[in-house]
C-alpha cells in the first residue's frame, strides 16, 4: 500500500516542542568545547541580522519580522529569554515540523550562534529537526531548509567529537536529518569506533541505519544479545528492522528481554522510535507477509503476558495501534484476552484494546460486567468497553443507573461521525427502555446527553413507542432532534396525533421548524408545510444549504420558492468562504431540480470548481460534482473543469461520477478504473470511488483492475487508516464490505 505512514510515530513535528520533552531549552549549553568556540563581533552579526528582509518573508504566524529578535534573545545573559527565543523560534519557523520561507534564511545565523557556543545543543538540535523530512531537491520550502542545513555540515560535524555526551548525541542526529550519507556516514562510522557513552552509542546506530540501513542491519545483529548496555541493543534491534532482516528467535528474545523498551529511549532525539514495541510490531505488519504478520502477532501475545507491568502496558498500546494497521488484529489478539481479563491491575488500562477487539474480547465481558455493577466512573469506564464487547450484557447494567453512565451511553448513542462504532445495536430491553424514557424528561438533561438518549429509541423503532409521551413532552425542548424520532417509532395508531404535533412545530419559530416539516412529509407525505419552512430559512438566512437541498427534493412543487431560492445566492466576487460555497452548490441544485434552467445553475458551480487552489475545497468540489451529475447532459460547459480535477487523487471518484453523467465519451474506461483504485487505495475518496468503479462497469476492468479490488476488500492492512480514532476500524470494515460488493457486482 503505497504512501502509507506509521499512524502514531510518522508524523513529522510530533513532540518537538521544547518544554514538553528532552528538548527542552532549559536544557542547552551555554558553552561548549574549546574547539567549537570562536569569537564573533555581535555587533557585525546583529548589524548583518538586521539587513534581512524578515518582514517579506512568510513563518508560520505571517511575516518572519520577530525572528531577528528572537535570535538577540539567543545570544543574551538571561537564560529564561533563551530559552523562550528558542521555543517561539520552534512555533515559528519549525512549526509541528512545517518549515517556511524564512526557516532556510534563518538556518545560517542559527549555525552561527551555535558554533560561537550559544545554546550549541538546543541549536544542532533545531538544525536537524529543519533538516527532517525535507526533500534532496526541487523548489520546495523543504528543500530549500535541507539545502541550508546540508551546508552547516562542516559545523555540525565538528560536535560529534565534542566533549559533552549530550552535544554529541544532537550533533549525530542533525547530521543524520540531512540525508547527506556520503559526508556524514564516515564521520559516524569512526565516532562509532571509539564512543563509550550508551546514549550516543544508541544515537550512532540510530542515525547510521536511517542513512544506511542495509549496511548498518548487517552488523546490528551481534548487538543485540546481552554484552551491551540495554539502551544499545535496542537501538540495534531497531536497525535490525529497518534493515528489513527476517524477524527471528533471537530478535524475538531480545524484544521480550527489553520489555519495558520505553524508558530505555526516552532520552533520545529519534522519535519516530521513541515507543521501540510499537515500532516493531508495525514494521513487521508493514511487510504484509504472512511470517512477519506471525512474528508480530506472537510477540505481542508474549509481551501481553508479560510479568512486568510496564511492559504489559506497553504491550497494550503497541497492540491498539496493530488494530488500527492491520484488520486480522483483533482475531489475532483474542487469545490473550482472558489474561488481561484476569489481571485486575491490568483490565482497566485494557479497556480501549478491548474495545477496538469487539466481540472478539468476549472473554472479558464477566469481568467487565462484574466492575460495571459498581459504582463511579470506574463502573462507567467497564460498562462502556462493555457496550462493544458483548452489547446484550450491557443493556440491563446501563438501565440500572443511566444518569450516571454518561461514557456507556455515549457508546450506544448513534454514529460518530457518520461511523457507527458498534458491531452490534444494543437491544431494545425494557429495563432500558423504561430508564430512557424517565432520563429524558429531567430538566437537567443537557449537552449531547438528549442526543444519544434519541438515538438509541431510534435504533429501536417501533419497538421503542411506549416512549411516544416523552418524546412528545420533550419536542418544544429539543425541537431539532425529536421529529426525527418521533417519526422512527410511532406505530400506525399513532400517526395522526403525531402529525398534529409536527404541523404545529413545522409552523412555529426556531430552529426545530425544518426538522419537523421533513419528518411530517415522511410520515404523511404531506409537503405543504415543508415548502413554507423552507420559504422561512430562505428569507431568514437560515440553515439555507439545508432548506435547499430539501426544496430540491420536492421538485416541480416548489416552484413558489424559485425567487427566494435565487436571492439565496452569495455574491460570487466577494471572497466566499467554503460554507458559503456549499450552500450555493445546494442553491443552484435545487434551481436545476425545479426548473430545469441551467441559466444560474452552471455558472455557480463553475465558479466553484475553478477554485483549484484550496487545499480544503474536497467536500466542496464534491458536492459540486455531485450537482453537475445530476444535471447531466444540461452541464456539459462544466467538462473541461472537472477533467481538471482528474489530476488530483482526491478529487478524482466526484469528478468520473460527473464525467459519466454529463459526457461519458470522455472517459477511457481502462484508465479511468486506474485512477478511481488508485484513490481508493491512496484512502483519497475510497466509498465514492468504488461507487464509480461499479459505475463504469466490468468493461472497463482489466485483470490488474480486478487484483487491486480485491485486494481492497481482502487485504490484511486496513484502507482506512485515518481518523478519528474509535471510527478508524468499523469505517475500514464498512469499506471493506463496500469493497467486496464492488468486487461481487463486477464479476
Amino acid at each position: 500500500m503505497a504512501g502509507r505512514t506509521r499512524g502514531r510515530t510518522a508524523r513529522r513535528g510530533v513532540g518537538r516542542c521544547p518544554g514538553r520533552d528532552h528538548r527542552n531549552p532549559g536544557t542547552g549549553s551555554m558553552s561548549v568545547p574549546g574547539a567549537m568556540i570562536r569569537r564573533m563581533d555581535l555587533e557585525l552579526f546583529f548589524a548583518d541580522v538586521d539587513a534581512q528582509p524578515w518582514a517579506e518573508l512568510q513563518h508560520a504566524y505571517g511575516p518572519a519580522d520577530d525572528v531577528s529578535g528572537h535570535l538577540r534573545a539567543l545570544a543574551g545573559d538571561d537564560e529564561e529569554a533563551a530559552g523562550e527565543a528558542i521555543s517561539e523560534l520552534y512555533s515559528a519557523i519549525l512549526h509541528q515540523g512545517s518549515v517556511y520561507g524564512a526557516t532556510a534564511h534563518a538556518v545560517p545565523y542559527l549555525a552561527r550562534l551555535a558554533g560561537a557556543g550559544y545554546r550549541t545543543e538546543d541549536l544542532l538540535v533545531l538544525l536537524g529537526g529543519i533538516a527532517e523530512g525535507g526533500a534532496d531537491d526541487g523548489d520546495t520550502d523543504e528543500a530549500a531548509c535541507r539545502a541550508a542545513v546540508v551546508d552547516q555540515l562542516p559545523l555540525i560535524l565538528s560536535s560529534v567529537d565534542a566533549e559533552e555526551p549530550g552535544l554529541r548525541c544532537a550533533a549525530v542526529w542533525a547530521a543524520a536529518m540531512t540525508g547527506a550519507a556520503d559526508r556524514v556516514l564516515p564521520v559516524l562510522r569512526r565516532r562509532r569506533g571509539t564512543e563509550e557513552h550508551p546514549r550516543v552509542r544508541a544515537e550512532l546506530i540510530g542515525a547510521m541505519a536511517r542513512l544506511d540501513p542495509t549496511g548498518t542491519a548487517a552488523g546490528a545483529g551481534a548487538v543485540i544479545g546481552g554484552r551491551e548496555p540495554d539502551e544499545v541493543r535496542v537501538a540495534a534491534l531497531l536497525a535490525c528492522v529497518d534493515g528489513g532482516l527476517p524477524w527471528g528467535p533471537e530478535h524475538h528474545g531480545a524484544m521480550l528481554s527489553l520489555l519495558p523498551a520505553n524508558g530505555l529511549v526516552v532520552d533520545h532525539l529519534d522519535q519516530e522510535r521513541n515507543e521501540p514495541l510499537q515500532y516493531v510490531v508495525e514494521t513487521l505488519l508493514l511487510r504484509d507477509t504472512d511470517a512477519d504478520r506471525d512474528a508480530a502477532y506472537a510477540l505481542l501475545d508474549a509481551a501481553l503476558r508479560s510479568t512486568a507491568a510496564e511492559a504489559r502496558t506497553e504491550a497494550l498500546w503497541a497492540a491498539e495501534q496493530a488494530c488500527l494497521l492491520s484488520r486480522s488484529a483483533p482475531r489475532r489478539l483474542a487469545d490473550a484476552v482472558p489474561a488481561l481479563a484476569a489481571d485486575p491491575d491490568t483490565l482497566p488500562a485494557a479497556y480501549s484494546l478491548l474495545q477496538k477487539l469487539g466481540p472478539y474480547a468476549a472473554a472479558a465481558a464477566p469481568e467487565l460486567a462484574r466492575i460495571a455493577r459498581g459504582g463511579g466512573d470506574p463502573a462507567d469506564c467497564a460498562l462502556e468497553t462493555l457496550v462493544l464487547v458483548a452489547p446484550d450484557l450491557a443493556a440491563p447494567l446501563l438501565a440500572r443507573d443511566l444518569g450516571r453512565r454518561p461514557r456507556a451511553l455515549r457508546a450506544v448513542g448513534g454514529p460518530l461521525f457518520g461511523v457507527v462504532v458498534g458491531t452490534r445495536p444494543l437491544p431494545c430491553d425494557d429495563a432500558l427502555l423504561a430508564a430512557v424514557r424517565a432520563r429524558l424528561v429531567v430538566e437537567d438533561v443537557e449537552g449531547n446527553e438528549p442526543v444519544h438518549l434519541l438515538s438509541l429509541l431510534e435504533s429501536w423503532g417501533s419497538g421503542a413507542a411506549a416512549a411516544l409521551p416523552e418524546l412528545r413532552s420533550v419536542l418544544p425542548r429539543f425541537p431539532a432532534a425529536v421529529p426525527r424520532t418521533l417519526v422512527a417509532v410511532c406505530p400506525p395508531e399513532h400517526r395522526t396525533e403525531t402529525a398534529r404535533l409536527l404541523t404545529a412545530a413545522a409552523s412555529g419559530p426556531g430552529n426545530g421548524r425544518l426538522a419537523a416539516a421533513k419528518a411530517l412529509r415522511e410520515l404523511t407525505g404531506e409537503t405543504g408545510p415543508l415548502r413554507t419552512a423552507v420559504a422561512a430559512c430562505l428569507a431568514d438566512g437560515d440553515d439555507v444549504q439545508e432548506a435547499a437541498e430539501l426544496a430540491a427534493g420536492l421538485g416541480a412543487e416548489a416552484l413558489e420558492l424559485v425567487p427566494a431560492l435565487r436571492a439565496a445566492f452569495s455574491d460570487l466576487g466577494n471572497g466566499r468562504t467554503t460554507p458559503r460555497m456549499d450552500c450555493d452548490i445546494a442553491v443552484a441544485s435545487a434551481l436545476w431540480r425545479i426548473t430545469g434552467d441551467t441559466a444560474q445553475a452552471v455558472p455557480v458551480l463553475a465558479g466553484v470548481l475553478a477554485e483549484t487552489g484550496n487545499m480544503w475545497m474536497r467536500w466542496t468540489f464534491r458536492r459540486a460534482a455531485r450537482a453537475a451529475a445530476v444535471m447531466g447532459g444540461a452541464a456539459r460547459p462544466l467538462v473541461p473543469a472537472l477533467e481538471g480535477l482528474l489530476t488530483d487523487r482526491a478529487h478524482v471518484p466526484a469528478a468520473v461520477l460527473a464525467l459519466h453523467a454529463i459526457a461519458p465519451e470522455t472517459l477511457d474506461g481502462p484508465r479511468t478504473a486506474g485512477l478511481l483504485l488508485d484513490s481508493a487505495e491512496a484512502d483519497a475518496d475510497t466509498e465514492l470511488a468504488l461507487e464509480a468503479l461499479v459505475l463504469l462497469g466490468p468493461a472497463a476492468l482489466t485483470e490488474d483492475h480486478r487484483r487491486r479490488l480485491t485486494a481492497l476488500a481482502e487485504q490484511d492492512l486496513r484502507v482506512r487508516s485515518s481518523g478519528v480514532e474509535p471510527t478508524i476500524c468499523p469505517a475500514d470494515e464498512q469499506l471493506r464490505e463496500q469493497a467486496r460488493e464492488a468486487a461481487r457486482s463486477l464479476g
